[in-house]
C-alpha cells in the first residue's frame, strides 16, 4: 500500500494532498513547484517562479536564494539539466530558460521537464492556455487551469491524509525497539514507562520492570508514535492526537459550513450555502450520506472484481513457482536420462570394439598358423630335396656303369617328381601380410554428429474452423487447423463422423489435408464430427465436436458424368432429351438411403407416343435400354393412355391414364416405409409401385428423342395428394 501513499513528484508520503481534476493526488507544496504561469498574467506568478524581466541591480535585503545570484532572476529548478551558454553565472546568457511559448524561449520545440524520484515527468508536456496559471498532472499529463483562488481551488484529500497519518503511526510504532534487549536486532517495544522513559519488550518488561515494589506505581503506556508522524507531536493538521477523532471537513468555499450534499454533475461534495448561491441549481444534487453509501457499495463491488483477479494472480504465481520446481526437477531428470543414454551408447560401442578386436585377433592367428604351417612344410621339402641332391651327386661320382644304370631310372624319376613339387607353387605364400578387414565408421560418426533431441510429444488438439464448415444438400464440408505457436510435428489427421442418428463415430478420412467434404449423407439428419491429429508418437486428443444439419429436402440435377452419351442436358442440367430413338438412361446427382423424398418431372415435349420411364436406380444400372429392364432399377413407364410398373423386365399393375405435353409426373420415395409411389398431375397412379426396397437409390429417367423432360427438386412431400382407386389389369 505504501506506493499508493507516495506523491508522484517528491516520492515521499503525501503532505497536505490535493485532488486534481483528473482524480490524481499531489502534495500541496509539490503543486506549488510545478504550477506554471503564462505571460499574460505575469503579475500573479507564484512566489517560486519569477518573470523574465531584467534582474535587479542587487539582491534586496531579506531576499531568498532564488532571487540572488542569477542575472535573470529565474530560479533554476532542481534536476533540470539545461546547460547555459557563455562563460559563467551572472552573464546575459546564463540560465536563459523560459517556461513560456516556444518562440519566446529560444529553444525551439524543446519542452523542459523535470523528473520526480519516481521517474514521473512533472512539468507540463502540453502548453497551458494563455493568460492563466495551470497545473499539469505528473501522472496522466492532463493540464488543469487555476482560477483566482489558485491552488486553494482544489479540494484537499483529507481521507488520504488520514490514511497516511495512520500508516505513519503504525510504522513508527512498529519501528520502536526495546532499549534493554541484548538480542541483535532488539525486539519491538511493547510498552513505555512514563516515569523511567524506557522502552521495553514483553520479556524485558517482566524481567527488568515488574509491576511490583518500586515499579508498582509506574504507568506503562503503549510506545509513542514517531515524532515526525502526524499525531505524534501535534494534531497533524486536522487530527486530535494519536487516538482522537478527525475534525469534520468543511466546505472549501465556505469555511464555516460542513458538507451536507453531493453534486453528481461536478462530482464533489457541497454545503447548503453552495446550493443557495445557485452554483449547482441545474445540477443533480443528492444527499451526502446516500451517495457515500452508494459509492462505497460500488467501490466494494469493484474491489470484489479486483480481489478475484488478485486471487487468480496469486494462484497463477503459485502455479509459476510450481512450474519453476517442475522445470528444475524435469531438467535434472532429463540430464540423468541423457547421461544414461550416452553411457549406454558408450557401453555398446565398447562391447562392439571388443567384438571387433576379437575378430582381428582371430584373423591374425589364422594368418600366423598358415604361415607357420607353410614354413614347416617348405623346410621339410627343402631338407628332403637337399638330401636327394647330395645323394645324386655321390651317385654321379661313382665310376661303376653297371651299378649306376641299375638305379639311374628310379633316381631320375625321383628327381623329376621332386622338381615338379616345387614348380606347382610351393614357393608362394598362401596368405598376405595385409588384413582384409575394413571398418566403416563414417555412418556412425554422422549419426553421432546428428544426435539431438527430437520432439516425442503428441500433436495438440486441432481447431475446427467453424466459419468454413458448411452443409450443402446431403454433403458436409469441414475445415480445421492447428493452434498457433504449435511446434509439435503433425503427420496427418483423422476425421470421424457418426451415422446421423446418434450412433458411434467412424473414420471417414485419414490424410494430411485440412479440408474434407463428405458426400452421400442422409437428408434431414444431424451429424456430429470431430478430428484429431497424429504423428510418430501417437494420436492426439479429439477436437471439439461440431454439429452439422443436412438439408431437409433434396436439391439435385441430372448427372452428366453418369448419363448415356446420347443424353442431351440443358437448363443447368435440369432439362433432358435424347439424340437416339432408343431409350437411354440418365441419373440424378443425389443418392438416398434414408428418409422421405419427393421430386417431379414436367413433360415439355411428347411426340409420336413414346414410352418414357420414371423411377429410381442403382449407380451401376444399365443405361442403353429402358429403365426397369434390369434388376438395378424400379420404374413406371407410361404412354399416352396407360402405365406399367417394371423391374427385372417384369411388367405389372397396368393402370389407365397416360401423359401428354405439359403433364407432371411425381415420384415419392419413402425409405422409412421402404416403398415407391408415382403420381400423374397430382393424383396417385395405381397402388404403391414397389415395397420392401432397401439400399442406396438415385433418381432415374429413361427417354428417347421424342420426349423432353424438366426436373423439379427441393419440393416438400405433398400432404394432400388425391389417391385414385383405379382397377388393376
Amino acid at each position: 500500500m505504501e506506493e499508493e501513499l507516495k506523491c508522484p513528484v517528491c516520492g515521499s508520503l503525501f503532505r497536505e494532498p490535493i485532488i486534481l481534476p483528473c482524480s490524481h493526488n499531489v502534495c500541496l507544496p509539490c503543486a506549488r513547484t510545478i504550477a506554471v504561469q503564462t505571460p499574460e498574467s505575469e503579475q500573479h506568478l507564484p512566489p517560486l517562479l519569477h518573470s523574465r524581466g531584467p534582474a535587479p541591480p542587487a539582491a534586496a535585503p531579506g531576499a531568498g536564494p532564488e532571487r540572488a545570484g542569477s542575472g535573470r532572476g529565474l530560479r533554476r529548478l532542481p534536476g533540470l539539466g539545461v546547460r547555459a551558454g557563455g562563460g559563467g553565472g551572472g552573464g546575459d546568457h546564463a540560465d536563459k530558460l523560459s517556461l513560456h511559448s516556444e518562440t519566446d524561449s529560444g529553444y525551439g520545440s524543446y519542452t523542459p521537464s523535470l523528473k520526480s524520484p519516481n521517474g514521473v515527468r512533472v512539468l507540463p508536456l502540453v502548453p497551458a492556455p494563455p493568460g492563466r496559471s495551470s497545473l499539469t498532472c505528473p501522472q496522466c499529463h492532463r493540464s488543469a487551469s487555476l482560477d483566482q483562488r489558485g491552488l486553494r481551488g482544489f479540494q484537499r484529500n483529507r481521507l488520504l491524509e488520514a490514511i497516511v497519518q495512520r500508516y505513519q503511526q503504525g510504522r513508527a510504532a512498529a519501528a520502536a525497539k526495546c532499549q534493554l534487549c541484548d538480542r541483535s536486532p532488539p525486539e519491538p517495544a511493547a510498552v513505555q514507562c512514563e516515569q523511567c522513559e524506557v522502552l521495553y519488550c514483553a520479556a524485558c518488561q517482566l524481567r527488568c520492570h515488574p509491576a511490583r515494589g518500586p515499579f508498582a506505581k509506574h504507568r506503562l503506556a503503549p510506545p509513542p508514535a514517531h515524532p515526525c508522524a502526524p499525531g505524534g507531536g501535534g494534531d497533524g493538521g486536522g487530527g486530535k492526537g494519536a487516538g482522537g477523532a478527525r475534525k469534520q471537513p468543511t466546505c472549501a468555499e465556505h469555511d464555516l459550513e460542513n458538507y451536507s450534499m453531493y453534486c453528481v454533475s461536478c462530482r464533489s461534495p457541497v454545503c447548503y450555502r453552495c446550493l443557495e448561491e445557485g452554483k449547482h441549481s441545474k445540477h443533480d444534487v443528492k444527499a451526502l450520506g446516500a451517495m457515500w453509501k452508494q459509492h462505497k457499495a460500488q467501490l466494494s463491488q469493484a474491489l470484489n472484481g479486483v480481489s478475484d483477479k488478485a486471487k487468480e494472480a496469486k494462484e497463477f504465481l503459485v502455479q509459476l513457482k510450481n512450474l519453476l520446481q517442475q522445470i528444475q526437477e524435469n531438467g535434472l531428470d532429463y540430464e540423468a536420462c541423457l547421461v544414461a543414454q550416452c553411457d549406454a551408447l558408450v557401453d555398446a560401442l565398447t562391447r562392439q570394439k571388443a567384438k571387433l578386436l576379437t575378430k582381428v585377433t582371430k584373423e591374425r592367428e589364422h594368418k600366423l598358423k598358415v604361415v607357420w604351417d607353410q614354413i614347416n612344410h617348405c623346410t621339410l621339402k627343402l631338407r628332403q630335396s637337399t638330401g636327394l641332391m647330395e645323394y645324386c651327386l655321390e651317385v654321379i661320382k661313382e665310376n661303376d656303369p653297371s651299378g649306376f644304370l641299375q638305379i639311374s631310372d628310379a633316381l631320375i624319376k625321383r628327381v623329376q617328381v621332386s622338381q615338379e613339387q616345387w614348380v606347382r607353387g610351393a614357393l608362394e605364400p598362401k596368405v598376405s601380410a595385409e588384413f582384409d578387414l575394413t571398418l566403416d565408421s563414417e555412418p556412425l560418426l554422422q549419426s553421432i554428429h546428428q544426435l539431438d533431441f527430437i520432439q516425442m510429444k503428441l500433436p495438440p488438439v486441432p481447431l475446427l474452423q467453424l466459419e468454413k464448415c458448411c452443409t450443402r444438400n446431403n454433403s458436409v464440408t469441414l475445415a480445421w487447423r492447428m493452434p498457433p505457436l504449435s511446434h509439435n510435428p503433425v503427420e496427418g489427421y483423422i476425421l470421424e463422423l457418426d451415422d446421423g442418428d446418434g450412433g458411434q463415430f467412424r473414420e471417414v478420412y485419414v490424410g494430411k489435408e485440412t479440408l474434407c467434404t463428405i458426400d452421400g449423407l442422409h437428408f434431414n439428419s444431424t451429424y456430429n464430427a470431430r478430428v484429431k491429429a497424429f504423428n510418430s508418437s501417437g494420436v492426439g486428443p479429439y477436437s471439439k465436436t461440431v454439429i452439422l444439419q443436412t438439408s431437409d429436402v433434396a436439391w439435385f440435377t441430372f448427372d452428366p458424368s453418369s448419363a448415356h452419351r446420347d443424353i442431351v442436358l440443358s437448363n443447368d442440367n435440369l432439362t433432358a432429351t435424347c439424340n437416339s430413338y432408343d431409350d437411354r438412361v440418365v441419373l440424378g446427382t443425389a443418392a438416398f438411403s434414408k428418409g422421405v423424398h419427393y421430386w417431379e418431372l414436367h413433360v415439355d415435349r411428347y411426340d409420336n407416343h413414346p414410352d418414357p420411364a420414371f423411377g429410381i436406380a442403382r449407380i451401376n444400372v444399365v443405361k442403353d435400354m429402358m429403365l426397369g429392364k434390369d434388376d438395378k432399377a424400379w420404374a413406371m413407364y407410361v404412354d399416352n393412355n396407360r402405365s406399367w410398373f417394371m423391374h427385372c423386365n417384369s411388367h405389372t399393375n397396368r393402370t389407365e391414364g397416360g401423359v401428354s405435353k405439359g403433364a407432371t409426373i411425381g415420384v415419392l420415395l419413402d425409405l422409412n416405409k421402404h416403398n415407391l409411389t408415382f403420381y400423374i398431375n397430382g393424383q396417385q397412379q395405381g397402388p404403391p409401385a414397389f415395397e420392401n426396397i432397401e439400399g442406396v437409390f438415385m433418381p432415374a429417367l429413361s427417354l428417347n428423342r421424342n420426349v423432353q423432360v424438366t426436373l423439379h427438386t427441393g419440393l416438400e412431400v405433398p400432404q394432400c395428394v388425391k389417391q385414385t382407386k383405379l382397377p388393376n389389369n
